[in-house]
């Protein structure tokens, strides 16, 4: 039996050398292939520049050559001018000896005139004797030390150092992360950053196993991304940036771990009025008393008891239904499926422009049948009435304060259960548009109530940097309390 072990393990040993020796001998023929293609695109760089030296040479040449031809003409030209002026004045002299001979009085006085008038008017008298330009062509000399001395130093590329991520930076906000990162030091031969960003549940470094694949954001040529679109379902979200030159790529940065931690529910069709058809994160009114949805309902309800797959484990969940029947009468109220407990928390709900009627807003566990979003004290609610006239209000206990401000596309709803503050916003422009302050002594589940129409509820959201801000700005200034505020 130890011999066979022996042999067994030699078998696995030889075994491994046969595939190492596979593996180096792959390795060599790469090396060699690799070294190749290096040469190939050594050339083509120095053909390259081989070509644009020629065609510097020869722009360059093609420059002297007009300045030769330009000042070639000038100087004919300027010649040509003297040999008419010099004809000219070697006729005027000739003229002038031959009157000298001249032994009349008379005659030679008028041709003295003649003469002394032709030479006040001859060219010779007007030229200039200087040649119009310079034969000195210094001026289209060149000087290549400067680039001598820079292909001298001419290098193969370097491997780009690790980028820094600047954790400071960095900005987790509306679903979106903002990650920034800087080079250890400068590096103009930089073309281009990669990012990879994956979802994980664990804080600190990443770890090697039981994590999800690295997504890749390729071809970053800023110091700054925006990553847009996502769902914060997780904890967490491990994120690393490498610096690419034209050859190379360099070594990963330091991984850094963002926390993305956010409220996530869904909305609970067995909390439904029958007048609402519900969908996920989708109600709609229903005029046929959902009649067209018992079948799917009833799936629904036969499988409640199932968890969800995309839901943690960890997530606190309740039955917001209990043992009571659905909401009757005129609460045409859906609730969410998942309980706030703890913790601040951002959602949003947009609704459907021909909405007639609808509410948002938080509520204990199990309202009455017949309640209505902030008609108990129990509930806290902004309520939209697009029946004949628009109305904006804040209720609570059956008490209402009218907002005097537009009604906004998007409504968000931002809860500090521990703090005791349940605020709503703009979601557009982030103005602040109510704040109830109280003390929360039951767990809080989201409320919806429509009246024709349709809402749409975005949940997952991280709390908006700009929120937080407005927060801690009406905190500091200790924030008035709204008559319709109950301390519970």
């Amino acid at each position: 039996e130890t011999l066979q072990r022996i042999v067994s393990t030699l078998v696995n040993k030889n075994d491994e050398i046969h595939n190492f020796i596979d593996v180096l001998n792959h390795t060599i023929s790469n090396v060699q292939v690799n070294s190749s293609n290096a040469i190939s695109e050594l050339d083509e760089e120095f053909d390259g520049l081989y070509s644009v030296l020629h065609e510097m040479k020869g722009s360059m040449a093609n420059t002297i050559q007009q300045e030769e031809a330009r000042k070639i003409q000038a100087l004919q030209d300027q010649l040509s001018q003297c040999s008419r002026a010099l004809e000219g004045s070697e006729e005027l002299l000739e003229l002038a000896v031959q009157s000298l001979d001249i032994k009349n009085p008379v005659d030679l006085l008028e041709a003295a005139r003649q003469i002394k008038d032709s030479v006040t008017v001859a060219s010779a008298f007007r030229l200039s004797l200087k040649p119009k330009v310079s034969d000195s062509m210094t001026h289209m000399m060149v000087d290549f030390a400067l680039e001598k001395r820079m292909l001298q130093a001419v290098k193969f590329l370097p491997v780009p150092k690790a980028p820094e991520i600047d954790v400071a930076a960095c900005l987790v906000a509306d679903n979106c992360i903002t990650i920034s990162w800087r080079m250890p030091e400068e590096d103009s031969r930089i073309d281009h950053f990669v990012l990879e960003y994956r979802k994980t549940n664990f804080d600190g470094l990443p770890r090697m196993k039981g994590e999800q694949h690295w997504e890749v954001v390729d071809y970053i040529k800023a110091t700054q991304y925006t990553l847009s679109g996502l769902k914060f379902d997780t904890k967490y979200m491990n994120l690393r940036v490498q610096a690419c030159n034209k050859a190379v790529a360099g070594e990963y940065s330091d991984p850094v771990t963002l926390e993305t931690k956010a409220f996530v529910f869904s909305l609970d069709s067995t909390s439904s009025h029958l007048n609402l058809k519900v969908e996920d994160t989708y109600v709609e009114w229903d005029p046929t008393g959902g009649k067209g949805q018992e079948k799917i309902k009833g799936k629904e309800n036969k499988n409640s008891n199932i968890a969800s797959p995309k839901r943690s484990t960890n997530s606190p969940r309740t039955s917001a239904r209990g043992g009571r029947d659905r909401f009757a009468g005129e609460s045409y109220t859906v609730l969410g499926d998942t309980a706030v407990e703890s913790g601040q928390h951002y959602w949003e709900v947009r609704a459907q422009k021909d909405c007639k009627s609808y509410s948002v807003g938080v509520t204990y566990r199990n309202p009455g049948k017949f309640d209505q979003l902030g008609k108990t004290s129990s509930s806290w609610c902004i309520h939209v009435n697009n029946w004949l006239q628009t109305t904006f209000s804040a209720k609570h206990n059956n008490k209402a304060k009218t907002l005097d401000m537009p009604v906004p596309d998007r409504i968000g709803i931002y809860c500090d259960f521990d703090g005791g503050q349940l605020s709503f916003y703009n979601a557009s422009s982030k103005a602040l548009l109510h704040t109830f302050r109280t003390k929360f002594t039951q767990p809080l589940l989201p409320g919806f109530m429509i009246w024709c129409g349709g809402l749409t509820v975005s949940t997952g959201l991280q709390v908006p940097s700009a929120v937080k801000t407005l927060q801690k700005s009406e905190n500091g200034l200790g924030g008035s309390t709204s008559s319709l505020n109950n301390v519970a």
